[in-house]
């Protein structure tokens, strides 16, 4: 199987009269006028799990703390952004690096980003992870099983997959890789989408994000 993960010459690639440009208000000056600290809810877990759901109601106590906050959300993303991409692993893995890139400039920019995507692999999560200053990658893996999901199928995606229209899905013929020790374990079938959600809001109040 050839290695989806593809050695680029990032340094040979880029222009050489292309610098950093150090902005004039600092990180720090951000999270202080917002009034809390910056941090990526990285929401992991199968198609139906209730990613996105849950990342909404979150987003929406969030606003209701009067935090600064934005959702990136899987298939929103792949309107724009990322509608060059299709599902093999290749641009499943560069559709996760990109958003990497975007969710890293949001924290830069103070916020409390939550992004809901499948992102099957650990090494693409870990590598989001690792671009992040200390802290501020929260993975939220949301534990449900896959017959739970596959008895929601919101998109019928589950029922095209069964009888092979669909190619490379998650959990029925493309492999996910659950989180080895996320910071937030959330499990969709035995809680409220409430009760899901201040999981997660009562995280970020008891290690001082809010």
């Amino acid at each position: 199987m050839n290695n989806p993960y593809i050695e680029k010459d990032v340094d040979g690639e880029k222009s050489s009269d292309v610098v950093w440009h150090q902005a004039s208000v600092s990180h720090q000056d951000h999270c202080q006028l917002n009034g809390h600290k910056a941090a990526v809810l990285w929401f992991t877990g199968l198609s139906g799990s209730g990613k996105s759901t849950v990342a909404n109601a979150v987003d929406l106590m969030l606003f209701q703390h009067q935090a600064k906050t934005y959702v990136l959300d899987g298939d929103n993303v792949r309107h724009g952004l990322n509608g060059d991409l299709g599902f093999s692993d290749t641009d499943r893995i560069e559709n996760i690096r990109r958003v990497g890139e975007v969710s890293k400039l949001f924290a830069d920019a103070g916020l409390l980003v939550s992004t809901a995507f499948i992102s099957p692999f650990v090494a693409d999560r870990e590598m989001v992870r690792s671009q992040l200053p200390e802290g501020q990658f929260i993975e939220v893996f949301i534990d449900t099983p896959l017959a739970v999901c596959e008895s929601r199928d919101p998109k019928g995606l589950y029922k095209k997959a069964r009888a092979g229209e669909i190619k490379n899905f998650t959990g029925i013929d493309s492999a996910y890789e659950k989180p080895v020790n996320p910071e937030i374990h959330v499990q969709t079938d035995q809680k409220s989408i409430q009760a899901c959600a201040q999981q997660v809001i009562d995280y970020l109040k008891e290690n001082n994000y809010l």
